[in-house]
């Protein structure tokens, strides 16, 4: 058991600390609500007060005669135009499959897309633009690239619904539909503090812990880094958790890009420099990339399974979900990809009919430097070695064979 540092702070009492999200300094722009979305709880019923952040224009009730004739004669409910990234990645084939099979039942025309390069989608877009599709649901490949696009899109009274991706620095998307990300970063704090027992240590007893986080030109790698600090800080504050390296910030934390190499060369130089006479007990790893990195490097310095540091992830990956199986990755956080696709398809259908107001849970965490776009944010599930077989195989996710081959 560690003792404690000198510069711990012997006795204090926990506190939350709340970071703020990671929207930069910029204009917000302005716009009239015309049919504001729905809570789903009375907690998220809170309205933004910030004038400066607002919400996106709504596309006007779809009840008026021009449309009703447009829906006449194309003989469906409406058509609906999904841009994906790269077809070759079956995360997005299933992903549109999903959206393709609950948007027809409901009677929608449904045009999927896939492009290779930003500039492609942004070309596909505006082409759906042209064509005067109801609805655009974009997965953005590089949101820079598509600020015209989604231009072109509001001129034409066309509403953009963010997939996945949030859309940045413009004020044409309408709703965004997502995995919650800093409810994820705060999933990864909580089952780390339970895994390192945490709230049992003793009084003079502490745990080391070194942080890996997302790319910092992700600003959603932000949120998570945002949700996990949020949970931690407060044990980093009373001297339970100790960083030697220091570097706690996200600034100082992230890795461009997840790169598995990065991850890989920082956690080694952590080792020789700062933990030669004390063993690392905790890699706070963001995505299962980083966790890779990290494994190598704590193998190449000499540790075992008496010794082997709680390692988290993100993405479930099949090499992940092998690690966890032989014990060299602690847990990842697992997203349903089927679940986010239905719920888009549900915010779409609602955009398009006028029937209903899109169900959103989050007015306040999906600022994109214009405004806080309405959001619904699905909750991801924790995985580890007790429930992997439950969610992941039994459910047809990964075969058994899969896991046991993967390398």
């Amino acid at each position: 058991m560690k003792k404690k540092l000198l510069y711990a702070l012997s006795g204090a009492a926990l506190s939350v600390v709340i970071l703020s999200g990671c929207g930069k300094a910029s204009e917000k722009t302005t716009s009239d609500q015309v049919n504001p979305p729905k809570q789903s709880t009375a907690d998220d019923a809170q309205q933004n007060t910030d004038d400066e952040k607002q919400q996106p224009d709504q596309k006007p009730d779809n009840t008026n005669a021009e449309q009703d004739t447009a829906t006449d004669q194309s003989g469906t409910n409406g058509n609906i135009t999904i841009a994906l990234p790269q077809q070759d990645d079956p995360r997005w084939t299933s992903d549109a499959q999903v959206m393709r099979t609950e948007l027809e039942a409901k009677g929608y025309t449904v045009n999927v897309q896939f492009a290779e390069t930003g500039s492609q989608q942004a070309e596909q877009i505006e082409a759906s633009v042209k064509s005067q599709t109801d609805c655009i649901v974009v997965a953005a490949i590089d949101s820079g690239q598509l600020t015209d696009a989604a231009q072109s899109a509001k001129d034409a009274k066309i509403p953009v619904i963010a997939y996945d991706r949030l859309l940045m620095d413009t004020d044409a998307v309408y709703y965004y539909t997502a995995f919650d990300k800093k409810g994820t970063g705060q999933a990864i704090g909580r089952r780390i503090a339970e895994k390192a027992k945490l709230e049992e240590l003793a009084d003079d007893a502490y745990q080391t812990i070194e942080f890996f986080m997302g790319s910092p030109d992700d600003p959603e790698a932000e949120l998570v880094y945002d949700g996990l600090m949020e949970v931690l800080q407060p044990y980093l504050d009373c001297g339970k958790l100790v960083c030697k390296t220091g570097r706690t910030s996200f600034v100082d934390t992230s890795i461009n890009e997840c790169s598995q190499e990065t991850a890989q060369e920082r956690c080694k130089n952590y080792l020789a420099g700062y933990y030669a006479d004390e063993e690392l007990d905790i890699c706070a790893a963001a995505y299962d990339t980083l966790a890779y990195g990290c494994k190598d490097a704590l193998q190449s310095a000499g540790y075992i399974a008496d010794n082997w540091p709680i390692i988290s992830g993100q993405g479930c990956e099949i090499k992940a979900c092998k690690n966890i199986l032989d014990g060299t990755q602690a847990f990842s956080i697992y997203k349903d990809t089927s679940i986010l696709a239905k719920q888009c398809a549900a915010m779409t259908d609602a955009v398009v009919s006028g029937t209903e107001q899109p169900e959103i849970n989050d007015t306040e965490q999906s600022d994109n430097h214009k405004l806080l776009v309405p959001a619904y944010l699905c909750a991801p599930v924790t995985i580890d070695a007790d429930n992997l077989q439950k969610v992941l195989v039994d459910s047809g996710y990964y075969t058994k064979e899969q896991l046991d081959t993967a390398e």
